[in-house]
């Protein structure tokens, strides 16, 4: 499957995780130690281990809607290094509204835009934009955090000193008669490589449950396995999951690939259907010593893997 080779992200993608973890069954035992970036170290610790074979551990910016001009970094994985740094910014141009992140981040990015081009030359990066960048709505703050996002996240891939951004291969100037300077930032940035501020990055909060989603096989009426998904790799302490009444529902449970999930096989799969009250009681910590736990009501998502 295209989706599971080129990207697992910890976001978005969830029936590509899941997919892998079926794959993982029957993969050596061998675990290998994912690659991963420094800022994915520095913002989420050591990356988790996989025998897969040989993944990429690395970060995303997204620019928050809580805090206009400010981004926020989530954790994503990938097995295709040699298109990292495009994986990553199509990443960023699809944005993140799921889960218990509904709302907590803008797409400031315009329908349609997409990459032309990544080049690194000398330590600089040049990323090449569509047009349809310029619809975008965004403000000069929110432009800013675009512009952060995007270099922030570009930075981190090899002796990485500078970005620039370029549209339809101009860096200033007009496209189609719109103003590609101002989107390259309101001060005279078209005229300067963008720097990597480390300030526009809000701190991290403890981790949180992404969601409660079933998997079934495609044409299948019972569910194979339900996930609580969290939004970065961690060691879970204690889960529970019960019915809208409180009744527990009992199976084995055990952790998914990349420490992302756990994994509930259950012993009555029958019980499970889309939309359903799902209550979870959780007990984690993430690898750099945050804690969270919590208990709370999820309406159950099902997926065909």
């Amino acid at each position: 499957m295209k989706t599971v080779r080129l990207l697992l992200m910890a976001m978005v993608g969830l029936i590509a995780l899941i997919a892998c973890t079926k794959e993982q069954k029957t993969a050596p035992a061998k675990q290998i130690r994912i690659s991963a970036t420094s800022a994915y170290e520095k913002y989420f610790g050591p990356a988790p281990t996989t025998d897969k074979g040989t993944c990429y551990a690395f970060v995303i910016y997204f620019p928050s809607a809580k805090e206009r001009g400010k981004v926020v970094p989530f954790p994503f994985f990938t097995f295709d290094k040699e298109s990292i740094r495009k994986v990553a910014l199509e990443r960023l141009l699809g944005g993140m509204d799921v889960g218990s992140y509904k709302g907590e981040f803008l797409q400031p990015f315009a329908p349609g835009t997409h990459i032309l081009g990544i080049v690194e030359q000398a330590g600089v990066v040049t990323v090449n934009f569509s047009k349809e960048i310029l619809d975008s709505k965004a403000d000069a703050a929110v432009e800013r955090a675009m512009l952060d996002a995007i270099v922030l996240t570009l930075s981190q891939f090899g002796m990485v000193r500078d970005v620039r951004v370029q549209i339809e291969g101009k860096e200033s100037g007009s496209v189609d008669g719109k103003d590609a300077g101002k989107f390259l930032g309101h001060g005279g940035l078209e005229h300067q490589p963008l720097k990597p501020d480390e300030s526009a990055i809000l701190p991290l909060s403890p981790p949180r449950l992404l969601s409660v989603t079933a998997m079934k096989d495609k044409g299948a009426t019972e569910v194979e396995e339900v996930n609580v998904f969290f939004d970065r790799p961690v060691e879970i302490n204690q889960l529970s999951l019960a019915d809208g009444s409180g009744k527990p529902f009992e199976g084995e449970v055990y952790h998914s690939v990349f420490d992302m999930a756990a994994v509930l096989k259950p012993r009555e799969p029958s019980l499970f259907k889309a939309g359903m009250p799902v209550k979870v009681h959780w007990k984690v910590i993430d690898k750099l010593g945050r804690a969270a736990e919590g208990t709370g009501e999820f309406a159950l998502e099902v997926k065909e893997h």
